[in-house]
């Protein structure tokens, strides 16, 4: 039978021979983590390797990312469905072992890491929804729901902001299932930390409320297993294990260096880490006692056979949950939705209301929210202002975790990154809000759920200068620019509470990539549609106003400034003008190129309108339209004036139009 330091061992030596193969990559840290990954992937973690998915199954984040090949071998040794070729294809083209691990290449890779911090704080995403999802669903003598998320992190993960915020929200809510392992190595590129980095992590995790074991020596398997068996025994917070590790562990010369941290440690340094270490064996080959130490198919099979027994008692006993605890792990939308969805949308073209589109997304919310009990939101303090709340709001909080909604305090990265760990973890449908200005703070998080094509909900609200007097600081004005060109991704501003509607329902049914629903903080004026206009709402772009005959020019629009598109088009006497509402260019860039056409005609003049910068717009007007836009931050003022100080004016929208035509 092989020791725990040998199977620790063949993930060192898969490590530093794919970086090798690869001569890219990062040996130091998978080397260095070896040791604790082995006691816990081989005696306390539960998962199967036949089935990635299983519902139950215990959640595992590397959230120091570039320490990939950690991963891909515990992957490979235990049994997933990852090849030794895979292995040796570490970082090529198309290959499952990507640089950092990517969500999707391969069964047991939970999400995406590489940006540092956002991996611990997927992790703390997930044990809010186990936990939430627990409180929904156990019963008296049926657990359904009971797994823990262990999260890996390196001295750059807490050095991150990112890491504040979502270890403060851990420990605020008493996350018991949540249990993170520092890789304490004092290295990171620039050499030793000690210059730029806090001395006492471990003091400042206590300060949050962690339960945290210091000193732990990750070299020692039955210290690090005891620290294991402490963490678990608390179910009141998370705990943080600080290891004491040596980057690059085995290797004579190079570990304990930043040498080894980020490049091959060459062939030279391999031979002698190979006799250091006891390895006599060729590069990715793997004695079948090592294998066979490492196979965790049986057991994965049992555990998830005695879940499964389990969860046909509780069937049993409570047939309705069980359906709804199936339909929602597998993401399936209840049957009805979409056409309760259409009714409450045709109610609302029919009632035709003049309210703000935050107002009108708060009234999509309620009509929703009884419709989808997988419903999970949150605003980032900001909750009177987004209008995210709704009359059957339970908040989530360290009393109650059986709930739908978070408080998520100022912490509009932490929001994001946490609420894709929710989305991830499966069982809710998940959006968090704030003031559109403020997406700056997330944008990483809204690239990583494109990335990962998970279907992540970001609501903004004071979309433009419309918010008025909170001035420059508040007002977006490249913001909307920028979210259209992220790909996989949706950005929505609707005109009117009937597009606002619209666009809730697209991005509920968009479970494979994420969306942003933008608003206004200013009432909106509701537009007159046909049946058919409101069906195209839906392809992102549509004709709202049309003229007889071939137009002499079209005008697009979003948002507010669509209602000056249609007050414009009326003053425009002895002109043919079509107006086209555009609350989606992302959708409507999706349709074919037949529809495209038939809204924006070819050789027809176009003018576009938006509270917002320009670059985003000459795809669709070209070097010859005219633009309506912001060319400047906005001011402080009531959003009549600043409307008109910035030129959003029939008069000025009447100009363009005739200089374009000139």
């Amino acid at each position: 039978m092989s020791t725990r330091r040998e199977l620790a061992n063949a993930i060192r030596v898969l490590s530093m021979d794919a970086v090798q193969k690869a001569n890219s990559g990062h040996p130091g840290a998978p080397m260095g983590m070896a040791d604790i990954a082995q006691v816990l992937w081989n005696d306390h973690m539960k998962y199967n390797p036949t089935n990635a998915k299983w519902a139950d199954r215990d959640r595992f984040v590397l959230s120091n990312g570039h320490g990939s090949m950690l991963l891909y071998s515990l992957l490979h040794l235990t049994g997933f469905d990852l090849s030794m070729e895979d292995i040796k294809n570490f970082r090529q083209l198309h290959s499952k072992t990507a640089g950092h691990p990517e969500y999707g290449y391969a069964d047991g890779i939970e999400t995406t890491t590489g940006p540092l911090g956002q991996g611990l704080t997927n992790a703390v995403g997930m044990a809010i929804a186990e936990r939430t999802l627990a409180a929904q669903f156990n019963k008296p003598g049926h657990t359904v729901v009971d797994h823990n998320t262990y999260v890996f992190m390196g001295d750059g993960c807490l050095m991150e902001g990112l890491s504040h915020e979502a270890a403060a929200m851990a420990g605020t809510l008493g996350l018991g299932k949540l249990i993170g392992f520092w890789d304490d190595n004092d290295i990171s590129i620039d050499g030793h930390i000690s210059d730029w980095m806090e001395k006492s992590v471990p003091g400042r995790f206590e300060s949050y409320d962690w339960h945290v074991i210091r000193d732990v020596d990750g070299h020692d398997a039955e210290a690090i297993n005891k620290a294991i068996i402490a963490a678990k025994a608390e179910t009141n917070k998370p705990t943080l294990i600080c290891t004491r590790t040596t980057i690059g562990f085995g290797s004579p010369n190079l570990c304990g260096s930043h040498d080894c941290h980020g490049a091959p440690l060459g062939h030279d340094e391999i031979k002698l880490t190979r006799e250091n270490l006891g390895w006599t064996h060729e590069p990715f080959v793997i004695p079948e006692e090592i294998y066979a130490g490492w196979d965790h198919k049986a057991k994965g099979a049992a555990d998830e056979a005695a879940w499964n027994e389990a969860f046909a008692a509780y069937a049993s006993e409570y047939p309705a949950e069980a359906a709804e605890f199936k339909r929602r792990m597998a993401g399936e939308l209840p049957a009805n939705f979409e056409v309760d969805m259409d009714k409450f949308i045709a109610k609302v073209q029919a009632d035709m209301p003049n309210i703000a589109s935050r107002k009108a997304s708060q009234n999509a919310i309620e009509a929703m929210g009884p419709l989808l009990p997988e419903m999970f939101g949150g605003s980032a303090d900001l909750t009177g202002s987004n209008l995210t709340n709704w009359s059957g709001t339970v908040k989530v909080n360290h009393a109650n975790a059986n709930g739908n909604y978070l408080s998520w305090g100022v912490r509009e990265f932490g929001m994001a990154h946490m609420m894709n760990g929710m989305v991830l973890h499966g069982g809710f449908k998940v959006y968090g809000a704030t003031f559109f200005m403020f997406m700056e703070f997330m944008r990483n998080a809204l690239r990583m759920s494109a990335l990962m094509k998970i279907g992540t909900i970001y609501v903004y609200t004071h979309d433009s200068i419309g918010l008025g007097e909170d001035g420059p600081t508040h007002q977006p004005v490249e913001q909307m620019a920028t979210m259209r060109v992220i790909p996989n991704f949706q950005t929505w501003r609707g005109c009117d509470a009937i597009e606002s509607a619209v666009s809730w329902k697209v991005a509920v049914m968009r479970n494979n990539a994420p969306t942003a629903l933008v608003f206004s903080r200013q009432n909106l004026t509701p537009m007159p549609r046909t049946a058919e206009q409101v069906a195209n709402i839906e392809k992102g772009g549509y004709v709202l106003k049309d003229c007889a005959g071939t137009p002499d020019v079209i005008l697009i629009a979003t948002g507010s400034e669509v209602g000056l598109a249609v007050q414009s088009a009326e003053a425009l006497a002895g002109k043919k003008v079509r107006v086209v509402s555009m609350p989606c260019t992302n959708a409507f860039d999706e349709q074919d190129k037949a529809y495209r056409d038939s809204v924006l005609i070819p050789g027809v003049k176009r003018v576009a309108i938006e509270a917002g910068v320009a670059e985003s717009w000459y795809k669709y007007v070209g070097l010859d339209g005219g633009i309506v836009c912001m060319k400047s931050f906005g001011e402080s003022a009531p959003a009549p004036a600043l409307f008109k100080e910035f030129g959003f004016t029939v008069e000025n929208v009447v100009a363009t139009v005739e200089s374009v035509l000139a």
